[in-house]
This record gives structure tokens, sequence and C-alpha cells, in this order.
């Protein structure tokens, strides 16, 4: 799409046909960046040789001549195409050092503005604002917004000069390539991504970033000028085909409007390179996109490439759709009017609307004076003249005066603008605008109760008492008030700042990220000073920080809307996701209320549902009719027949490098350390005709395997006290270089499934990495099914469909829906009753009854636990179980139980017995209840 000459030649060649000729096509610059680097200690992947190009040629080749551009006032439009996982984002974002040419573009514009700025006189000014959106299902969401999304996106308006632009949309004064840094970061964590089989953070949507550059400086006669650069750099969605991503569900829905808008594109540019009717209204993303296609603007496209064979149809047809854009030509000019003369020509286009409406709607004179006015065009009319009144204001503002106006409405979001409520002599209620009398500090949002608290102020002492029901969180050093979800107060008293100030102690002012970390730490799930943390521990509490107060906001729509679902934080180790190490995932684990079953969902999946639900909740307070959906199309719900993991076993391989018989009962835990059945199977080395190798024939050392042949049957034979929720289970596994996944045929309708799987395995040599496998390396068999439609329910069970959302999680908090909720809201219930405050964070609730310590265990999880001690004495060739083993096992396996607690205590076992070296298994119980899951 550049008008310079033609220099490089991209080559492609057919892997199926290598025969064939290959096929050429040439561009401006072609790069290769898959291979060739070395990594810098800061994590900068810097060229070996020429071949390689690193980030900074490519600025150095595209993003200088946008900046060029942008100084002159042309409009400048960067943007990516290519099929998910070929870098798209890697070129326009960059990650970590390897920074994109957004970041570095803004960091060079901003040294030059203060290069520019040393020796500016009064009359010059030079301003920088940021907008950024993303296009997700054809619907417009401003990124750098922390509202809701409103009922179908923004709204894409058209202006008759300037072409379409999206209304309400943020644009953000930026003074320093710091805050442009960090206002992109806020966006590019709001972005949709999933993970797809061709990329583990796949955008889902299409995001431009628009830059807006002015500057004000005086011509030779001293009359002012203003110069407008719009920089977009747009980062496309991945096209995709469906069977190379996986992608199903929500993923292939996203998908085909992902492939639909991009075909779009595709008609617009052959429209525009043959001359012919360009149909830019056909999508929101061509709609946006005419300027930087064929109006006015320099625009560069990157075409990103995957250079795996197995991606050749689409890398060829990235190729051509490439080799389409450059053919076309645009229009730039420069963007440079005197200001007085752009100030006039707003109020004049104002006058204009102004009469035009006076007139009924349509243009002067040609509506019949009492003529009945168009309601769409009237409001389209209002529209524009509300946004030229914006513009005109904004110009005439200095930009020292606009940024004063971001800074008190930006330093947090959620705390700006502080709205202030005094806490008078007496009492005052706190309520929602449903109260009668209204309350005196009204509040409204999710989970405000009509009647919610009472603050009362007696001679300078101020207490809080929350009303049946209500959720109140009061926490911090610096007291914050959380009523409901997302209503975030901070107390001060007069008396104690006064007295810090005549002190010259310093008065710290909050900030919302301080708050959530707060709220997290008291949930137990992080612990310690930030300062003394790893950089993973660092991570872990990042995403905890962001996630939690999505769970809580989850949590209050499912209430209001009766879903009947109940979301909570889990904690995903490496281990549990079937891997030797990693970081630990923050996940979402998804409760159906009414049968008990649950899923796991991770973070990006639960984020793009958020946002769903979001939409649906605001459609119900709008009073929409038809604000519930379809239960396929509802995001609160889970089909039973979307898989489930149970859990996993590790199978240690050791025996196998001295051909001795592997048969194991193995317990398999879930992701919180929790035993969830038996999986019985057995490793039987083989000669070459598949018969079992004698007890007599075995090897001295691995080592004596080296470089011979070994052949064996690896057998799943059972699994024994499944969860009764379980519709069919199978196992699945990976050994060794497997690149696909065995799994075992399901099996259904009981809770002790006999699989009788069998695969042979052999190996005409065995190599060095093989016995290095077998020695430190475990098989991890991971049991997975599907639920029934009833879950846990039965026909003596309570009706809970007679019950609310509200009731459901009452009852769970209580101990009634699940005994370590119960345990942990008694236990705080205690703890927070000198503040009189009702704990929603969320494992508490102070309005709870406080619950037994504990509900019995039933028969069948005692069983399952002392078959496990009699199989380990028998493997060690035991005939008989000391009496302390078995107390140590309850002690450990039930202590929320009140008989093993009395007999422990009697006989002073859970005092004195140690359940492992130095306590270690204690703690690890401790943290897998308390830190995996935040009920």
């Amino acid at each position: 799409m550049t008008e310079e000459n033609v220099r490089v030649a991209t080559t492609i060649k057919n892997p199926e046909d290598k025969g064939a000729e290959p096929k050429k096509f040439a561009f401006d610059f072609s790069y290769w960046s898959h291979d060739g680097y070395n990594e810098r200690p800061d994590g900068y992947l810097e060229p070996k040789d020429s071949k390689y190009a690193d980030q900074q040629r490519v600025f150095d080749d595209l993003g200088k001549g946008v900046l060029e551009n942008a100084w002159k006032g042309y409009n400048c439009s960067l943007f990516a195409y290519g099929q998910t996982g070929s870098g798209k984002s890697y070129s326009i974002v960059g990650y970590g050092t390897n920074k994109g040419l957004i970041p570095m573009a803004c960091e060079e514009l901003f040294r030059a503005i203060e290069e520019k700025r040393k020796a500016a006189g009064k009359d010059e000014d030079y301003q920088v604002t940021l907008s950024m959106l993303e296009i997700y299902n054809e619907q417009v969401r401003d990124l750098l917004s922390s509202k809701p999304p409103q009922k179908g996106g923004l709204k894409v308006r058209q202006h008759p000069s300037k072409g379409f632009y999206v209304e309400s949309l943020i644009t953000a004064p930026v003074s320093s390539y710091s805050q442009i840094d960090n206002r992109i970061n806020e966006g590019t964590r709001n972005r949709t991504v999933a993970s797809t089989n061709m990329n583990a953070t796949s955008s889902r949507a299409h995001t431009i970033v628009a830059i807006t550059f002015i500057q004000k400086t005086p011509n030779e006669t001293g009359q002012s000028m203003t110069k407008t650069s719009v920089i977009n750099l747009v980062d496309l969605a991945g096209s995709e085909r469906a069977e190379s991503t996986g992608a199903t569900g929500d993923r292939l829905k996203e998908g085909s409007a992902i492939n639909q808008s991009l075909s779009m594109l595709g008609n617009c540019i052959a429209a525009l390179a043959s001359n012919s009717g360009v149909p830019f209204r056909d999508s929101v993303l061509t709609k946006l996109l005419q300027n930087a296609l064929g109006g006015n603007s320099k625009t560069i496209m990157v075409a990103a490439l995957s250079p795996a064979d197995i991606n050749y149809e689409e890398t060829l047809s990235t190729l051509r759709f490439a080799d389409r854009a450059k053919a076309i030509k645009t229009q730039a000019v420069i963007n440079e009017s005197p200001t007085d003369k752009l100030i006039r020509e707003l109020r004049e286009e104002n006058a204009r609307l102004m009469e035009m409406l006076k007139q009924g709607g349509g243009v002067a004179g040609a509506v019949m004076i009492g003529e009945a006015v168009d309601p769409r065009q009237q409001g389209a009319l209002e529209d524009q003249m509300r946004k030229n009144q914006e513009e005109l204001e904004e110009m005439k503002k200095s930009y020292e005066d606009r940024m004063k106006d971001s800074q008190s409405e930006a330093k947090d979001p959620s705390l700006t603008a502080m709205i202030v409520h005094f806490c008078r002599e007496g009492t005052s209620k706190v309520g929602n605008k449903k109260a009668s009398p209204p309350p005196e500090i009204l509040l409204n949002g999710l989970s405000i109760q009509p009647q919610h608290a009472v603050v009362t102020n007696k001679k300078g002492t101020v207490t809080l008492k929350p009303l049946q029901g209500a959720k109140v969180l009061v926490n911090g050093q610096v007291v914050k008030i959380m009523f409901g979800s997302n209503h975030l107060y901070v107390f001060h008293h007069p008396q104690d700042e006064a007295k810090k100030v005549k002190a010259g102690q310093p008065v710290k002012e909050p900030t919302y990220d301080e708050a959530q970390e707060e709220i997290v730490k008291q949930t137990g799930l992080v612990s310690g000073d930030s300062a003394n943390k790893s950089k993973e521990d660092l991570l872990l509490q990042e995403d905890l920080i962001e996630l939690l107060p999505m769970v809580n906001e989850a949590n209050s729509m499912s209430e209001e809307l009766d879903k009947k679902v109940k979301y909570e934080l889990a904690l995903v180790s490496p281990q549990a996701r079937g891997l030797k190490e990693g970081r630990t995932e923050v996940m979402v684990k998804m409760k159906n209320l009414e049968n008990g079953n649950e899923w796991l969902l991770d973070r990006n999946k639960f984020i793009n549902r958020k946002y769903l639900m979001q939409e649906m909740y605001q459609n119900f307070m709008e009073g929409d009719k038809d604000w519930d959906v379809p239960k396929e199309k509802d995001p609160f719900w889970e089909p039973p027949s979307s898989d489930v993991q149970i859990g996993s076993v590790h199978v240690y391989l050791q025996s196998l490098g001295y051909l001795v018989e592997l048969q194991e009962n193995l317990a398999i835990t879930d992701f919180k350390g929790n035993d969830c059945g038996h999986l019985m199977l057995e490793i039987l080395p083989c000669d070459d005709k598949w018969k079992e190798l004698p007890e007599e024939i075995y090897a001295e050392s691995p080592q004596d395997l080296l470089k011979k042949p070994l052949n064996f049957k690896l057998k799943i034979l059972s699994a024994r006290g499944l969860p009764g929720n379980m519709k069919q289970t199978y196992c699945k596994f990976k050994f060794y270089l497997d690149d696909k996944e065995t799994k075992t045929e399901p099996v259904g309708d009981t809770i002790n499934p006999d699989y009788n799987f069998e695969k042979k395995y052999s190996y005409k040599t065995v190599t060095q990495g093989l016995l290095d496998y077998l020695e430190n390396e475990s098989l991890v068999v991971e049991v997975w099914g599907q639920q029934k439609e009833e879950g846990h329910r039965s026909g003596a069970t309570t009706d809970k469909n007679k019950l609310t959302t509200k009731d459901m999680m009452s009852r769970e908090r209580s101990g009634l829906g699940m005994a370590t909720a119960g345990a942990a809201a008694a236990k705080n219930d205690e703890k927070n009753k000198s503040s009189n405050a009702t704990s929603t964070a969320p494992s508490t609730n102070a309005t709870s009854k406080p619950a037994a310590a504990g509900q019995a265990a039933s028969e069948d999880e005692v069983l399952v636990k002392i078959y496990g001690l009699i199989d380990a004495a028998k493997a060690k060739g035991m005939t008989a179980i000391p009496i302390t083993d078995i107390e140590a096992s309850l002690v450990k396996h039930f202590s929320s139980s009140a008989i093993v607690r009395k007999h422990a205590a009697a006989g002073g076992q859970a005092k004195n017995t140690p359940t492992s070296p130095a306590g270690k298994d204690k703690g690890k119980k401790e943290n897998s209840s308390r830190a995996c899951v935040l009920q």
C-alpha cells in the first residue's frame, strides 16, 4: 500500500508438491523472525546474523515513516493481517522487552515532543490523546472504559466530512510514554482473548488503537495553525480454519464472526484495487477502516505469516490478500487549518443543524412547517450537534487544562471523584431506590438491598451495622468499606486525620488496587509482603486481584437474575494440569447450585462470559422483556455434556527400567489435592512375542537396557469410588514422546467402572532419553467424565427449585451446602464481631449462623481411606496396620469431624502425632482447603 518502489521478493513453495513452481510475491519489505536470534539477559531477542529481523529493524523501516508523516500532519494507518498464531500482536504490540510498533512509536513521539517543547514559544502547544477499542462479534467495546459494555455495543456514526466514528468513545489525554503505556496495558488486559489449538492467547476481536496528535504553532504571519494527525494502529483478529484451531462452541461462533468481517475487508480491498464500488458499510470493521483503506491516510499493512508447512494454504491466502492491498492508492492530505477557522466552522455547522431541527429534521426548505419530525433523523442531528459542541469545548482548552481534567477522572477508575457522604450525628440509613422512605445514603447497583445498612454517629464514634442479608466488607488500616459488589468507599474521620497532620505523619491516599489486594489477602489466597515474593507469585497475585472483583460481580448478577449458579476462584497447580513444572493458574470454578455439578473455566473464558453477563444484566435493569436468552446462549449455563476432569494420578516408572512389573492402586486427586477415587493399573514388561517376563528376568541397572529393545503392556484396569454425579468416565494420557493423547473407551452409569484398557509399547532401541524419562518423570493419567443432568440430586433431597439463588448461596455459606464454607464462616464470624460488619470476601458472611465445624464424613469416604491404608500395607508385605497409623489418617483426612476430634483429643493424637516429617502434609492440607478454592 506504499508508493515506494518494490524491492523484495517473497517466495512460497507447496510442501505437498515439491516439483511445482514456487509462487512469488513482491513487497516493499520482507522479514524473517522465526529463528536465528540470541536472547539477551533482559529478554530481548537480537539477531545472530542479517537474516533475522528484530523489532528495532522493523520499527526503523516502518514506524519511523509513520511518525514523520504524523509530524507533517498526515493521517497514518498501520494494520496487521494474518492467521491465528502468526505473530500479528507481537509485531504491533510486542512482548516484554521486545516492544512492538505501537509502544516504540509512542516512545519516540514523546521524545520528539519533549525536544520541541524545550524550544517552544508561548503560542506553541502539542497534544496527544489515545483511544482503544475492539470489535467483538460485530459490536464495538471501549477498552479504556471500566463501565459494563452497553447493550449492542457502542454506536458507529457517520460525520459528513470526517467519515465514520464511534460515539461516546473515551479519548484519554496523555503526556508521557509511561502514561500511554499504562493505558495500552489497561486496554490490552480488557481484550477478548481465548485459547485455541494454534495460539494459547488468540485475539478474538479486532483491536484499533487511535493516537491523535495535535500541533498548534504560529505560521509566518503569526496566525495560529493547527495540524491534526490520527495514527490508527490496527491488530486484526486471526483468520482461521475451525479444524486447525480446534474451535468449538463459543470459539467456533467467534471464529465465524472473525472470518466474516475479514471476508468483508477482503471484498473492500478487492473493490478498491479494481476501482469499483466499495462496500464499506457491510461491516463495522470496514466502516471504521474506510479512511485507512481508501481515504485520507498514508497506510502500511503488515502481513504476518506462519513458517509451518501445515499452514501453507493460510499463508498463501495471506500473501494474496496483501498483494491485492498493495494495488490500492490512497489520497492523503495534510490536515492543517487556522485554529480560529476550525472553531468558526464548528459553530457554523451547529447553527445549520439547529436550523434543520427547527424545520422538521430534514434539509432546509424541504419540509412543510408543522410536518411530523422523523425521530431517527432528529436523534442523529442532535447527536452530531452534541459531538460538535464537545469538540468545540475541547479545542478551547489548553493542553494543561485537559491533563488536569484527565487526572481528576483517571487517577483510579473506581475511586476517583469520590462521592462524599457525611456521617452526621444520629442515624443514617443505606439502601437502594426501592426503600421506603428513601434512605439518607442512596446506592444503586449489584447486591444493594432496599435496607442495606445503618450508619450511626454518636458523639464522634461511628458504627456501621449491616442489615439482614446485606453484603458489607470492612478492612484495612485505612478503613475501606465495600457495599454490595462494587461500591467501594474510604472512611475518613476528621479528628484522626487532623491528629496525623499535626503530628507530621503522612496521610496516604488509598488506591483501588491496594483495596483489592487487601481483600484478596483476607481470603487467605495470598499472604506476605509483595517485596519478598517471586516473579511467579507476583503474577499469581496480579491475576487474583484482577479476577476476584469479577467473580464477586458474577455472583451478584447470578443472585439478582436468579440463575442458580455460583462462581469461586480456584488455584490449579501445574501438577494438577498434568505438567511437571510451570505456573499455578487462576481459574474459576462454576457450580450449579441446583444439582451440584461443577466446571472449571479458564481465565479468558470466564472474562468473555462476564461481558455477556453484564450485557444480560443491563438489559434486565432496563426492563427489556427479552433480557433472558435460550440456555444454549446463556453465559450462566454450561451443558452437562461438557467434559470435566475428575482428577489425576502420577505413575512413577522406575521399576520399568529394571524390567519389574508395576501393579498400582493409586489415589485419584483433584486440583485441590482431595482424593476422589482410586485407579488400578499395571505396566508389564514383555518379550518380543508379548509374553510377560518371568520374575527371574530383570535388569541390574537401567543402563543395561541402553540400545536394546523394550516391550511392555500398559493396562488401565478399573477405577473405584468415583463421584456419584458422573454419567460416564474415561482416562487419557500421553506416554513419553506421544503426540496425541491416548483415551480409554468411556464407561457409564457406575462409580466403579472397569475400563479393561490395554496398549502395547515397543521400542526397537532404548535411548538415553527414554531411560531418563523412566527414571525422572512420571506418567500422568487423567480421569475425565461427563456429569449427569440431575447431578448429585436425588428424590430424597429438598426441592431446590423452590429456593432462590440468594437462598442457595446463603445455605452454601452457612454450611448446609458445603462444610468447609460453613467452618470458614464460623471462624470469621468470631473474628469480625468487633467491627459489627458482614464480611463478603467471599468465603465469609457474618450474617450466617455459626455452622458446625464440619459434617461427618460419608461411609464411602472412610472406606476409601481405610482401604488405601490396607493396600499400602500389603504393598510393603505387612500383615497388620498399627493403630497409630489409622488414627493419624483419620485426623489428617477428617479433621472437621466432631467424632474424630473428640477421640483425637482423648488420646492426645491430634496434638502429638505428626502427619508427616516436619508437619509438611498438614501444611499441604491446610493450603489445599484454604488456598485452592475461594468459597
